[in-house]
Parts: structure tokens; sequence; C-alpha cells
């Protein structure tokens, strides 16, 4: 491992991976860290637990700003293990000089996004710091949430399982992007930074057999895919060609070299779910707006277990590996 920390280390890849288990999971090793899942199952199985921290860069971007970004990024982590999100705590870091009118807007859109999952801020703290030592503002949000269907695990997948996504990928990645590299479009593109909390409740009311579930942030689905087939001991065979994605974020891939699956996503969510359910989960996902075109892209198999396997429309194959790099840092 490098002696010194990289920009590529918070990239939700490869070298992110080797950063939190080198370091982070060797100092903290238990039962419940160990599960990497999108967040903690603890208190006999009935609550879900879970924190992260943003620094977006833009703070405010098409589609969103880093507020919504805290509150959905942790609401989507809790609603991922089955839960209702309940209770957030808000830590909010600011540099001297910050305007208080964009504090204000920031705010309004947690509050926002707040009442579309039901939760409540219960706790929080304030710090402000000189001038340059701090890029604007940072916040971390910490969440508890009720769980509603107890068992969903990226540790489970098996050979009845197949894997669908809830739409198409690499909105927020591109966007972000776009917006940091002054990048004028003729599209209205824009993140995809949404609550996933509503539609995991339906698909938890209409009893769909879910095994798994994971929002596709930082590594966009590539990493999320690798990261099951290690922990399931599974090999996942995905269609090049039923990955959704749109002409706006193709288009921006063409021009960067970049690819959809190693793109963030806000909104956008992974699922493992018992092969004779998916009419029914795409059913459900169908009724809403932002998953309107989610689709399965993928198959579980024991060809190469641990691997993830890109399966081209001409018939050829390749591994789809962990992000590596310094793709696009302050993304979230």
């Amino acid at each position: 491992m490098k002696k010194q920390i990289t920009l590529a280390m918070g990239n939700g890849g490869e070298e992110n991976n080797e950063l939190i288990s080198k370091i982070f999971y060797k100092a903290f090793k238990n039962e419940i860290l160990q599960k990497s899942e999108d967040a903690a199952v603890i208190h006999n199985g009935e609550l879900a637990f879970s924190t992260d921290s943003f620094t977006v860069s833009p703070l405010f971007f098409p589609g969103g700003d880093i507020g919504k970004l805290a509150v959905c990024g942790t609401c989507n982590d809790l609603a991922m293990m089955g839960a209702a999100p309940k209770y957030l705590t808000c830590s909010v870091i600011i540099e001297e000089g910050f305007p208080t009118r964009d504090l204000e807007k920031i705010v309004h859109s947690m509050e926002q996004e707040l009442a579309i999952n039901g939760a409540i801020v219960v706790s929080g703290d304030t710090k402000v710091v000189p001038r340059g030592n701090v890029d604007k503002i940072f916040i971390n949000t910490t969440g508890i949430g009720e769980i509603q269907k107890k068992g969903i695990s990226s540790n489970n997948i098996s050979l009845d399982d197949v894997i669908l996504v809830s739409r198409d990928l690499g909105r927020h990645g591109a966007t972000i992007f776009a917006a940091r590299e002054g990048i004028e479009l003729t599209t209205d593109l824009q993140s995809d930074c949404a609550s996933l909390t509503v539609q995991v409740q339906a698909l938890i009311e209409a009893d769909v057999k879910i095994t798994a579930l994971r929002d596709a942030t930082r590594g966009g689905v590539s990493a999320v895919l690798n990261e099951w087939a290690k922990q399931s001991n599974i090999c996942i065979e995905v269609k090049e060609e039923s990955i959704p994605v749109s002409q706006e974020v193709y288009g921006i891939c063409e021009m960067l070299g970049f690819e959809a699956v190693n793109l963030a996503n806000e909104g956008t969510f992974v699922l493992a779910i018992k092969k004779e359910d998916e009419l029914k989960a795409l059913e459900v996902l169908h009724k809403f707006e932002n998953s309107s075109n989610a689709v399965k892209i993928a198959e579980v198999s024991e060809q190469y277990v641990g691997k993830v396997i890109l399966l081209s429309s001409y018939g050829t194959k390749r591994f789809l590996d962990m992000p590596s790099g310094e793709l696009l840092p302050r993304i979230c």
C-alpha cells in the first residue's frame, strides 16, 4: 500500500477498498463491520445504522445540491437494508466567509428531503473554521432506520437470483463533471440524486423476494457488482446491451473515455431478486418516474467465482473489473 493518501483512495474503487481493508477494518474488526453492507444491522436485527460525509464540488448542481445529497445518501443507505429512515444527525463544517444565503438553501433542501423520507434531524454539530481550512462546506449525516424486511444482505446472493438496476446509469457523475468543467450541454442532463425509500418500501409491500440491495454511488454499478461477486462467492454475468445509459451520459463517456458503469449515481440502485419475482419487481419499479426504465442486467453463475463478466452483443466476453484511479474526486 502507498505511504501517502491519494485522491484515488476516495473513488469507491480498488484503491478505496484497499485503504478501508488494510487500515480501518484492520483496526475496527468486528462481525457487524465485516459484513460490508450499506448500513450496519444492529439491535437484534431491528435497526439499521449508517453514516456518510459529503464534500461534493460544486455545491449546487443540476438536480440537487450538497444538502439534498447528504440526506439522500444516508437515507438511501438505510433503505438498502430494508429500513425506513427515522432519525438523522447532521454535522457541518463551514468555512469562514461562506454566504448564509447559500447555507439557508442547503438546509432547506435537507428539510424537503427529510419530509420525503419521513425522517427528522434529532442532533447535530456546527464548526466554523478559518478561511482556507475547508472548501466552503462539508456535511456529515448519520441515520437510524427501522428495518421493515429482515435478511437483506449482499453476502447471500446465489444462483437463484437475477440482477436488476433501477434506472439508467451515470447521471450524477456525468452531471458533476460537466458542471465542474463548465461544459455547456444542449440537453437537460441532471443528476439522478433522489431518495429511494419509497421504491424499496413498495417492493417490500409487494412481498418481492429481495436478496440484496445496493445504491451505486462512488465506483458506480461496476463497483457494486464486483463487491457482490466477492462477498457471495459468485460470478455475475452482465449483458452489455441491457445496461441502460442515456444519450447524454453516453456522449460524455465517449468524449472523455469514461465507462457509464463506473460513474457515480445518487438515485440508482442495484437489486438481487429471486428469479421468480423478476417481473413482479420490475412492475413495482416501473410505477415510479425515476425507475420507469428499470431492467434486468445480469445473471448469477459459477463460471468465474468472485468475478464480473461483461457479455457483448458480438458474443465476446471480458472481465468487468473494479474501478481504479482518480476518476472523479469530490463526487459526493
